[in-house]
């Protein structure tokens, strides 16, 4: 089976894919001078061609979805992100005493298609509005890294729909994190439609803007002896194994950080770093809002593995063979549509039933001896890259330009 994506999980946002020139009335300004007078209720200071409002509301980081059954390939559920419009949220929050105003919502982006914009609002717990929400319009709130598990690759629809899921909750939860100024410690309050925030203090006004954490993710390649170094962590569930990862620290730069962490975490030398490709990764702690995961190769200059107990739980050489094995016989699809049921069976109250197993099971039935993440992660797409062909090096990697698309077979 082979795996077909035009990009990551989280990324090809179709919201931001061209940014409104400033007087189009679906650019940043002019939608939300628009939204001000909506809210307002001013009809006659409505702007002409005023656009269509869709809100996504979030609680804890959970987004507001819906779903729906597929006739393909069997009955298959499909989740959706669950907008609702403007003036129906502004009715909705008000019965439950939320009052809704231009400050609580945060800009999207647009569709000229649709002519529309579309903001996000995080709401407080609320029992009553969240079971009105389900009884009346077959709505939930859902972990994010639960729908990534539950997105079907192949669905070009519900890719957008993760990728804007992904943006808005980075967004709110960097919003919950800085409340107050770093500099005097004052409060801060949103501008710019909520893509910036600013000190309230008339002696500071010290301008804030999102939280980006770059991280470094690299597939150490033994090429000699056919192999790459594969790390465990103590969170990781049973016979899992990925890419070694860390934070990109001041003054370095992207190739140095793969470098200092691969040696810091194994002590292996690495030398040549080639990049392979990046993706948004918004389903990290509260306190790191959106990590950016930057994929390299590198190439290993020494073999001999040691370990940093504090960073790793093990971490081991694989032989191409065995990671051929491991992404032939993991069924992904199968474990994407049961997480899929999942999150059906919760916007339908349906009780928790036991939990799939997270080791993918091989198409035998058995547990797979070793498996590396799925599509959803970049580490995935690294490693198949590797197993399936070898990554360019020297004077080839310098003239390739990073791909756009990235094909795994399984």
């Amino acid at each position: 089976m082979a795996i077909n994506l035009n990009s990551h999980l989280f990324a090809g946002n179709p919201l931001r894919s061209k940014t409104p020139k400033l007087h189009d009335p679906l650019s940043l300004s002019s939608s939300f001078e628009s939204l001000k007078s909506h809210l307002h209720q001013n009809p006659e200071t409505h702007p002409p061609n005023s656009p269509f409002f869709k809100v996504l509301l979030f609680k804890k980081g959970r987004p507001l979805v819906s779903s729906s059954i597929q006739e393909e390939d069997g009955v298959a559920p499909s989740w959706h992100l669950g907008w609702i419009d403007l003036a129906d949220c502004k009715t909705i929050l008000g019965n439950h005493g939320v009052q809704l105003t231009e400050s609580s919502l945060v800009y999207l982006g647009s569709r000229a298609e649709e002519h529309a914009v579309y903001w996000a609002m995080d709401v407080v717990e609320n029992g009553e509005l969240v079971t009105e929400l389900s009884n009346s319009k077959q709505l939930c709130f859902v972990e994010l890294r639960t729908l990534m598990m539950a997105t079907d690759w192949t669905d070009s629809w519900v890719m957008g729909d993760l990728a804007i899921a992904g943006h808005g909750r980075a967004l709110l939860e960097w919003h919950n994190q800085s409340r107050f100024c770093g500099h005097c410690g004052d409060k801060t309050v949103p501008k710019e439609a909520g893509r910036m925030k600013q000190c309230s203090n008339e002696l500071c006004k010290k301008s804030v803007y999102p939280r980006l954490d770059p991280v470094v993710i690299m597939l150490v390649i033994d090429r000699e002896n056919n192999r790459v170094l594969l790390g465990r962590q103590s969170r990781f569930v049973p016979r899992m194994w990925s890419c070694l990862a860390g934070f990109i620290e001041p003054g370095e730069s992207l190739e140095e950080a793969v470098r200092r962490e691969a040696y810091e975490e194994t002590g292996i030398e690495v030398g040549e770093v080639v990049y392979h490709s990046s993706q948004p990764w918004p389903v990290g702690p509260n306190s790191l809002p959106c990590q950016l995961m930057v994929g390299f190769f590198a190439y290993a200059k020494s073999l001999e593995i040691n370990v940093d107990k504090e960073e790793l739980e093990d971490a081991r050489w694989h032989s191409r063979e065995d990671v051929m094995k491991a992404l032939r016989f993991a069924e992904y699809k199968k474990a994407q549509r049961l997480a899929a049921a999942k999150v059906d069976q919760m916007i339908k109250g349906v009780k928790k039933r036991r939990s799939s197993s997270a080791g993918y099971l091989a198409k035998s039935g058995e547990l797979a001896p070793m498996f590396v993440p799925g599509p959803f992660a970049i580490a995935h797409h690294l490693i198949s890259t590797w197993a399936n062909q070898d990554p360019p090096t020297g004077a080839k990697a310098q003239m390739k330009k990073p791909p756009s698309g990235f094909v795994s077979k399984l």
